[in-house]
């Protein structure tokens, strides 16, 4: 018999603002010393009211605009009621029956397939628990908690159960953490927990007309993890229908053991009821007028699938170069000023050798000298001069990646570099027939090997010539003179 995973996905992602969602803490995720950036607000002190940060509604709209959502003209707050240690008030400010957005779609960049969006709201963080402490007067090992992250501006993007396997899960997080990064609104950085991923599983037979019984996947910071995590409850549940014993799985939270590879039982999954929402009654509702929704509408720039479609037709690059360049939003914008930059230099210039040189050479500085792109001395006009010089064959494309280095190195100008250090391609024929003359002379067995039909040694003596002049000669106009010389 068949079955069929059914999956919804839920996305928790730290909002990039300056200050916490409701008071004036700083929103710092770098801090490092606990309890440094607290307030009586974000405390839970009695007696203190909430400010809600207009930056932090400002995104999660955006965000909703930019995922084809339709807008609550009229919203509210809500309080979700529960204990535990990291949740100082005993209860979180966030979103229950009107969430700022709902009713939205992404179409997957490669598959194409159409998914639900629920819903999106905000609510605010909880504090770190680390485990492990100091122990008590009992000897028993404490719990600390950091309150730094208590009340930082949290948006939970909630699917439809559109998703039948792993991979379409990951290519839909993969997508929105991209569109987050884009509108600036979230850095997305799991490694750091600022995008928490959460899967809900069920797994029925082909023929059944209800789901089977939900599991929830907690709190996966990486999507390689999500898709193990995915997989390995698809095939657990598989086996357990298999073998007659689908009352096995029951509905609760798991997690993900990265050793074993495999998920753990972690709690029963709560019900909305068990939270008991009801309104804040601390902040007012929202409503927002149609001038304000469109003004924020207007301020989105283009997008990642935007982008990929004009670079497809602009500048004609492969699906696999677009998607290497729309992944980084400093890599896209520094090519497309370069490009910009090359044809004031040389019109109707070819994309690939900046294509070639950004993602290859300069990429390769960022990770070996661990500087980002946007902190290097080496910028878009840097890389279209040294590119309109190769294409006007007046350097050599080893000397290229060399003047890049200078570059990166100095922050000098790439012409200057040239200049002074005499690293201009050789123009005067007569200089380069004689250097061509000497490399045969010093090697006759290989003129010989090659007058012999053994073509391919002429790019031994190729090699001879460009060492000798340090790169400066043009490798075609090389195998040109060597192929006359022998044939003279």
């Amino acid at each position: 018999m068949n079955y069929i995973p059914t999956i919804g996905l839920e996305i928790h992602a730290e909002l990039l603002t300056q200050t916490k969602m409701f008071c004036s803490c700083l929103n710092d995720p770098t801090e490092i010393t606990p309890n440094k950036n607290v307030c009586p607000i974000c405390m839970g002190h009695p007696g203190t009211l909430p400010v809600p940060n207009k930056k932090v509604i400002e995104y999660v709209i955006r965000t909703g605009l930019a995922l084809n959502c339709d807008i609550n003209k009229h919203s509210k707050f809500d309080r979700k009621n529960y204990f535990y240690p990291d949740l100082p008030k005993a209860y979180q400010i966030s979103q229950y029956d009107l969430p700022f957005c709902k009713d939205g779609y992404m179409v997957l960049p490669q598959s194409g397939k159409k998914i639900r969006i629920r819903r999106i709201h905000l609510e605010e963080d909880t504090a770190k628990l680390q485990h492990g402490g100091p122990s008590t007067s009992s000897g028993q090992p404490a719990s600390l908690v950091d309150f730094n992250r208590a009340g930082v501006p949290l948006m939970e993007l909630v699917t439809e159960p559109d998703f039948h396997s792993a991979d379409e899960v990951v290519e839909f997080a993969q997508e929105f953490q991209l569109i987050l990064r884009y509108l600036g609104v979230s850095d997305g950085d799991m490694e750091k927990g600022h995008l928490r991923l959460e899967a809900n599983i069920s797994v029925a037979p082909a023929d059944a007309k209800e789901l089977g019984t939900k599991v929830e996947i907690k709190n996966i910071n990486s999507f390689r993890f999500m898709k193990a995590g995915i997989e390995y409850e698809i095939a657990r549940h598989t086996k357990l229908y298999e073998e007659g014993k689908e009352e096995k799985v029951v509905q609760e939270t798991r997690g993900w053991n990265e050793q074993k590879q495999e998920t753990f039982s972690q709690r029963s999954k709560e019900e909305a009821h068990d939270y008991r929402y009801f309104p804040e009654p601390d902040i007012p509702p929202f409503d927002f007028a149609d001038d304000y929704i469109e003004e924020l509408r207007n301020s989105i720039a283009e997008l990642p699938q935007q982008r990929r479609e004009r670079y497809a037709s602009e500048y004609n690059l492969s699906e696999k170069q677009t998607d290497a360049l729309v992944q980084d939003p400093a890599y896209a914008d520094f090519f497309e000023e370069a490009i910009s930059e090359l044809r004031e230099l040389v019109p109707n210039a070819p994309v690939d050798l900046v294509y070639n040189y950004l993602m290859s050479d300069i990429r390769g500085i960022e990770v070996q000298k661990a500087v980002s792109l946007q902190h290097m001395p080496l910028k878009p006009v840097h890389l279209a001069f040294i590119t309109a010089q190769i294409l006007q064959d007046k350097i050599s494309s080893r000397t290229a990646k060399d003047v890049l280095l200078k570059v990166y190195k100095t922050g000098d100008d790439p012409d200057s570099i040239i200049r002074q250090e005499g690293l201009a391609q050789i123009s005067d024929l007569s200089e380069l027939e004689k250097i061509v003359a000497d490399v045969c002379a010093a090697n006759p067995s290989v003129v010989e090997e090659y007058k012999s039909g053994k073509t391919a040694v002429l790019q031994f003596l190729v090699g001879k010539v460009m060492a000798q002049t340090k790169g400066r000669a043009n490798p075609a106009q090389v195998k040109t003179l060597l192929e006359k010389f022998e044939q003279g």
